[in-house]
This record gives C-alpha cells, sequence and structure tokens, in this order.
C-alpha cells in the first residue's frame, strides 16, 4: 500500500551523528526541524529527500514556538539589560515568516506596541533606552510587514508615539528611519490608519527632514510624502496639490536631494520618481475634461488666442464679417476645425489641458506664440505647421511620454532632475517641444500628410534627449538642438549598422558593390529633375516688386535653358518660351552661400541666413554668372546636385547622403531578405582542390 501524498522520508543529520530516516508529513516539516534543532542545540543541520534527488539543503534554523515564547518572557521582564539583549534577537529573528507566526500568536506585537507607548516613561540612560527603542521598532516594523495581522489594530496612541519621534528636533537616526517607515505603511495598507496619520503629520513637518545630510532619513521622509499624496481622498488631493506645488519644497528637493554631495541611490531616485509622477497627475483631471463648445468661459479662451496672434487686426462690424475673419484667423491658428475651434478640444485626452498649454505659450512666452503662429499663417506653399492641430496632439504625446494619470512603476528609477527646477515645469517642457515640432516640421519639409510621420520624429527626438537625464530646461534646449531630423537619419542608420550583421564582412563588401549603382540611380533622379525644371524668385528690395524666373536642362543634358517669367508658373514652361541659354560645357564651377556674386553684393541678402545657405551661382564664360536662390533646402540640394554630376563632381549635399543611407538600407534588405535568421559566416568558406581526375564526367554525345 502506497504512503500517503503527503507523508515525506526525510534524512535529518547532525554533525558528528549518523543520519536519522523520519517520515514526516509537509505541514509540520518545518515545526519538526525546529523542535530537532532545539533540543540538539546545533546551529544548522541538512536534510534530504531519501526518495528524492540526492540534493541536501542547509539551512540555519532559529524559529520555534518554545524560541518565541522565550523572547517573549524576557522582553516582559524586569531586568533592563536582558529586554534590551531579547529585543536586538527579535530584531534579527522577525523577518523569518515562521518565527513571526509564532510570536504573533502569542500577542507580540501587542507586546511591542505597549513597551512603544510607555517607552519615554521608562526611567533610564537616554542612550539606552534610545538603543532599546530602535529594536523595538525594527521588530515590529518587520513583524508587520509579514501581513499576518491588519494595520487597522493599532491604536491611536501608538501613533501619537511615532509621530512624536518624527515630529522631535532631535531624535537619534535609528528612530527616526523606523518612525518614518512605519507611519508610511500605515498610510499605504491602512485607509483609516491615513487620516489618523494625516492629523499628526504634515508635509510642512517633514521638510526639515529633506534639509539633512543623510540620505536614508531624506528616502524616508520623500516616501512619506507621497505616500500621503497617494492615499489622499479626492477632497484632500487639491490641498496636497497645492502643497507639492509650493516653491519652497521644490526647492529644498532640488538643492538638498538632487544636487547634493552625494550620489543619488536607487531608492531615492524611485521615490524621486514616485514624486515626478505624482506630480504630472494632477493634470489628469484637466486631461480628461472635453471642452464644452457652449461654455462661453471656455471659448473666451480660445478668442484670447486669436486675440494675441492678430491683435494689430481690426474687428469689421457686423456679425457675418466677424465670423468670416474669425474663421479664416481659425485657420491660420492651425485648427482642425475652423468655424468651431471648440470642437478640436473635445477628443480625451488631451481634453482641455491642450488648451492650457496653448494659452501658458500665448501669455508666458508670447513673442515665441506669435512667431509660430504668424511664420506658418503667412507662408504660400503647402508646407505650413498647422499650430493648433500640432499643438493637441503633442500635449497627448508628453502625457504618454510621461504617463500622465498612471499609478507608479515599481522598481521604476526613471526621475529627470530638470522636472523640479521650475515652478510650471510642465508647461515650460510643453514650450520648448512645440518650438521643436516647429522646426523639425521645417527641417523635413512637411504638409500636411506627413504630419504622422513629424510627431514619429519628434517623439524620437524627445524621448532620446529625456535619455540623456538633462539637469534643466535650458540643457534641455541645448540638446534638443543637437537632435535635427538630420541627425535623426544618421543615429538611425548608425544604429541599424552597428548590428552584428551589418558590421560583418561580407556585409560591408555588399554595400560596397551596391553603392555605387544607387549612387547612378541618384544622379539620374537629380538629373531628371533639372530636365523639369524650377521655378526662382528674382530678389528685389521689396518683395512685393519680385519676379520670377524658370530654368530647366536639356534633354539631352547640353544646356540650360532659363527666362524671366510674369508669375509663377504651375507646371513645367517649355523651352521656347526660355530665351537663354547657357552651354554645360561652358560652365567652370558652381559656388555656394557667402561665396556667390549676389551674396556679396548684397548686404542685406548676406544676413539672412536662411537665403544665404540656398543661395547657389554658375560660373561661366567669359566671367559671367547665373545667380540663384532656391525657393526652399530640397530644391537647392537637387539643384547643386544635379549641377555637380553634370560636371562630374561628387554630389555632397545632406539630401544626397539620406537617400544613399535610405536606399542602399532599403537594397541590402531585400536581398537578404531570404537570409533572415540565417547567420553569416565571417569569411566564405575555402574553395575545393580540383579532382585528382576527370573521369566522372559523363560524355552525352
Amino acid at each position: 500500500m502506497p504512503p500517503p501524498s503527503d507523508i515525506v522520508k526525510v534524512a535529518i543529520e547532525w554533525p558528528g551523528a549518523n543520519a536519522q530516516l523520519m517520515e514526516i508529513d509537509q505541514v509540520n516539516f518545518v515545526r519538526v526541524c525546529v523542535h530537532s534543532w532545539s533540543l540538539s542545540g546545533s546551529e544548522q543541520f541538512a536534510l534530504r529527500y531519501a526518495d528524492g534527488p540526492q540534493l541536501y539543503i542547509t539551512e540555519q534554523v532559529s524559529l520555534s514556538a518554545r524560541a518565541a515564547r522565550q523572547l517573549l518572557d524576557r522582553i516582559q521582564s524586569h531586568g533592563i539589560d536582558a529586554r534590551l539583549e531579547a529585543l536586538k534577537e527579535l530584531a534579527k529573528l522577525s523577518a523569518d515568516p515562521t518565527f513571526a507566526t509564532e510570536f504573533i500568536s502569542m500577542e507580540g506585537i501587542g507586546t511591542l506596541a505597549r513597551l512603544v507607548e510607555s517607552g519615554t516613561q521608562k526611567s533610564c540612560h537616554r542612550t539606552f533606552f534610545g538603543e532599546m527603542l530602535a529594536f523595538t521598532l525594527t521588530a515590529f516594523l518587520e513583524l508587520m510587514d509579514h501581513g499576518i495581522v491588519s494595520w487597522d489594530l493599532i491604536s491611536l496612541s501608538f501613533i501619537k508615539q511615532i509621530a512624536s519621534y518624527v515630529n522631535q528636533p532631535m531624535v537619534d537616526v535609528s528612530i527616526l528611519q523606523r518612525s518614518l517607515a512605519i507611519l508610511e505603511s500605515m498610510v499605504l495598507n491602512s485607509h483609516s490608519l491615513y487620516h489618523r496619520v494625516a492629523q499628526e503629520i504634515t508635509v510642512g513637518q517633514l521638510i526639515g527632514h529633506l534639509q539633512v545630510s543623510n540620505q536614508e532619513i531624506q528616502t524616508y521622509a520623500i516616501a512619506l510624502i507621497n505616500a500621503l499624496f497617494l492615499k489622499a481622498p479626492e477632497d484632500r488631493r487639491q490641498e496636497m496639490a497645492s502643497t507639492l506645488a509650493q516653491k519652497h519644497l521644490r526647492s529644498i528637493i532640488l538643492n538638498h536631494v538632487i544636487r547634493g554631495n552625494r550620489p543619488i541611490k536607487a531608492e531615492m531616485a524611485h521615490q524621486l520618481y514616485v514624486l515626478q509622477v505624482l506630480t504630472f497627475n494632477l493634470l489628469e483631471e484637466r486631461m480628461m475634461t472635453k471642452m464644452d463648445p457652449s461654455d462661453q468661459a471656455q471659448r473666451d479662451i480660445i478668442f484670447e488666442l486669436r486675440r494675441i496672434a492678430f491683435d494689430g487686426e481690426n474687428d469689421p462690424s457686423g456679425t457675418e464679417k466677424r465670423k468670416a475673419m474669425y474663421t479664416k484667423d481659425y485657420k491660420m491658428l492651425g485648427f482642425t476645425n475652423h468655424v468651431n475651434p471648440a470642437m478640436d478640444f473635445t477628443q480625451t485626452p488631451p481634453g482641455m489641458l491642450a488648451l492650457d498649454n496653448m494659452l501658458y505659450l500665448a501669455k508666458l512666452h508670447q513673442d515665441t506664440y506669435i512667431r509660430i503662429v504668424l511664420e506658418n499663417s503667412s507662408r504660400e506653399d503647402k508646407h505650413e505647421c498647422p499650430f493648433g492641430r500640432c499643438a493637441i496632439e503633442l500635449t497627448r504625446m508628453l502625457c504618454e511620454i510621461l504617463q500622465v494619470g498612471e499609478l507608479p512603476n515599481e522598481g521604476c528609477n526613471d526621475y529627470h532632475p530638470m522636472f523640479f527646477t521650475h515652478d510650471r515645469a510642465w508647461e515650460e517642457f510643453f514650450c520648448v517641444c512645440i518650438q521643436l515640432l516647429n522646426k523639425t516640421w521645417k527641417e523635413m519639409r512637411a504638409t500636411a500628410e506627413d504630419f504622422n510621420k513629424v510627431m514619429q520624429v519628434v517623439r524620437e527626438q524627445i524621448t532620446r534627449t529625456l535619455a540623456m537625464k538633462p539637469s534643466s530646461l535650458d540643457q534641455l534646449k541645448g540638446k534638443l538642438r543637437g537632435l535635427s531630423y538630420s541627425e535623426i537619419l544618421r543615429l538611425r542608420q548608425s544604429e541599424r549598422m552597428s548590428q552584428d550583421d551589418f558590421q560583418s564582412p561580407p556585409i560591408i563588401e555588399l554595400r560596397e558593390r551596391i553603392q555605387p549603382e544607387i549612387l547612378e540611380l541618384i544622379k539620374q533622379q537629380r538629373l531628371n529633375r533639372l530636365c523639369e525644371g524650377s521655378c526662382f524668385r528674382k530678389l528685389g528690395n521689396r518683395r512685393r516688386q519680385e519676379k520670377f524666373w524658370f530654368c530647366r536642362l536639356s534633354l539631352n543634358h547640353k544646356v540650360l535653358h532659363y527666362g524671366d517669367l510674369d508669375e509663377s508658373p504651375q507646371g513645367e514652361v517649355p523651352f521656347e518660351l526660355l530665351t537663354d541659354k547657357i552651354p554645360v560645357s561652358d560652365i567652370k564651377s558652381v559656388v555656394t552661400g557667402k561665396d556667390c556674386p549676389h551674396m556679396k553684393e548684397k548686404s542685406a541678402l548676406k544676413q539672412n541666413k536662411e537665403v544665404l545657405e540656398q543661395a547657389f551661382s554658375i560660373l561661366y564664360d567669359p566671367d559671367e554668372n547665373l545667380n540663384f536662390v532656391a525657393p526652399n533646402k530640397y530644391e537647392y540640394c537637387i539643384w547643386t546636385d544635379g549641377l555637380c554630376a553634370l560636371l562630374g563632381r561628387e554630389m555632397g549635399s545632406d539630401l544626397t547622403r539620406s537617400d544613399l543611407d535610405t536606399l542602399i538600407s532599403m537594397e541590402m534588405k531585400l536581398r537578404l531578405l531570404d537570409l533572415e535568421n540565417i547567420t553569416i559566416p565571417e569569411a566564405p568558406p575555402p574553395v575545393p582542390k580540383e579532382p585528382s581526375t576527370y573521369n566522372f564526367t559523363y560524355n552525352y554525345g
């Protein structure tokens, strides 16, 4: 008959004695081991399952009902020395769950609580009492952390006593640490205790503990602040929010914790991260609030945005005229709904938070706001950046990146020092990022169809910069300036090429073989664009007097045809209308930027950085030149590359480098598609030796 399933055979082996084989039920397995240890007096024993694998487990046994009873009796004794030694031993043993179960079952928690409540009345030396109290609090906290008994059983007098240790100006560090930890556990584990603790401890009382040099005390203090805020009911949440927003608290954390002379430890970094998340979560209500199109107060905010941007314009008389003008202005502001822009804020997230950000930018950074709006509303092409739509989508993106509305993640230490450097860190962060978005939009020469692509690039720029942990908002701006669109493309390509497969000699050789083909493809594309031609402006002293001229390359690539136009053409201009021409063979060189003759002649144009960067000239016989100012960076790259290709020179523009990287990467992926998940060897296999005879061949004749 097989033994019951809960019975196992265990060999118990003491040092210097033979092993004894016992049958024991699994429930009482640990209890018997403890009992055997207590009888033998040995500190260690080895356990081996007789019917299982030959696995020995050495375990120090210090848990038993007898040991728990002895410690409890010694703690309640009148001898101070014996009590101190018992509490010291209890502090060590309380972390063990088996011992904790036995000790708690003997009303040990209540005994420790009574010691704390009456501890200050004991007539003993201050240092001696402090040491004994520290061991008592350590044991209490360890026992409660097992979750065997509820925190709700803690008495009000115990809470007051623990709070008094936190509020005392001069208290032993070990007592203060454990008192802060106990109060934090009370707040996190009991809703009823939160109210009791909140009555005894305020954030203002904890600020003093952030100014000490002991980082452990600072960590426990911030942890308690986080717990009080995390568990605050709705009616007290706003009060806590006002406290956290105080400049005094933020500056103390910044100067005494983040910028202290000690490196930030992992637990402190986690508590700072939690505080950062809880602070940003104050935005959740606005983020999830839809705009009410019928609310006049909310609509007035949109009117204010329009007024700040277009203040110089007088309102026309008449409702219809005013409505028509507002519709035009809202379109220039970049709203999706031109008639009723309030509808743009009805989606959550980001809800009203996006409107708050836009108003902050318009009022606190008015020059930047007006420049962004007018810069894009006055453009005559399709490359205007829609401010309203971008601001709404950017707010949503920032909420996702900074996890607004989400609870802190356990074990995450991802705090950002710069958010502790400004009272309105969120709004200032938005203002920096909206300028980045506008800059990236121009660098990408984006249109409305490229909106999602631009937002992806901006997200990458922001996340890469946040990973660098800028210490201030100014440092954030500097790092973002270095992450231009071309730099993002370079980093992407570099990261792709840094993969092991792309560094192996066969892949490098393949890339070198492909590159000439791709360069030839780019060259043909540039020449084809020159054959289609482009329209250029004749720059005068006043913009309204500017005229247009057109230039294109002949289909046989031998002649450049150009001529004046009365207005900008809608498509290609026939060669017959272009009365002037330059043989390609007469072209001596192509110069760019400040080396161009027309940039040297016109000092006003030379001071215009955008014009200077898009200027180029053709120098040809007899000492003549044809001057260009490209309408945008893209056309500049196309024409300078195409002219270099005509002259047999290297195409060196940023556009060529970007196209080359993109096309080579795509071509290599296509060619290696069949080799996916196959390891490419570093060197080709050796060529086998020639056979000694070819008699194995078969003659079909």
